[in-house]
């Protein structure tokens, strides 16, 4: 395979490669290889997806920061993105998170506050809405209700599928925040 150079990290997150796994009989099984993203994680897709989408719109430019409530991996993604774009990124999330998310989160620039752990990502969530109610300048993305969450995988990963495969039987994916 090629080597090639890339001018971002914003340009590698996504065309993950799709593996096909020890055959079962007649059954072809392929594997996504979502951990070849920057961060690790698929949710590197949908943090670049809404960033994007917000700027398209107008709704995100320079001078705004980022607010989200995240238990870890979107926040993670929101982190590198939002860095890599020049935009400052407040996360919130439960106090008793794991002290590797909240490390990394540190580590790519972002700030965190933590809510109740005893509300887990409900309570995290409340006081995000709070802090952006309470403040202009925060733009929250929020992955719960974001449209650009979801039509990341419709218009990336689900076609990058598409087009790799002939025929696609059966589609075993996880799902939460729906990205």
């Amino acid at each position: 395979m090629p080597s090639t150079v890339a001018p971002s990290l914003l340009e590698l997150i996504g065309s993950t490669p799709l593996v096909e796994l020890s055959p079962v009989g007649d059954t072809r099984i392929y594997a996504k290889l979502e951990g070849q993203n920057p961060t690790g994680s698929i949710k590197d897709r949908i943090a670049k997806a809404m960033i994007e989408a917000a700027e398209a719109a107008g709704e995100l430019e320079p001078g705004r920061e980022l607010l989200e409530p995240t238990s870890g991996n979107t926040g993670i993604s929101l982190a590198l993105v939002a860095k890599l774009k020049g935009y400052g990124l407040t996360c919130v999330m439960p106090e008793n998170a794991t002290e590797e998310r909240k490390r990394l989160l540190r580590l790519f620039g972002a700030n965190v506050v933590f809510s109740p752990p005893e509300q887990g990502s409900n309570g995290a969530v409340r006081l995000a809405l709070q802090l952006a109610e309470a403040d202009a300048r925060y733009f929250m993305p929020f992955q719960y209700g974001n449209e650009a969450n979801p039509r990341a995988h419709y218009e990336g990963t689900g076609a990058e599928i598409a087009e790799a495969l002939d025929q696609v039987d059966v589609l075993v994916a996880g799902l939460g925040t729906g990205g």
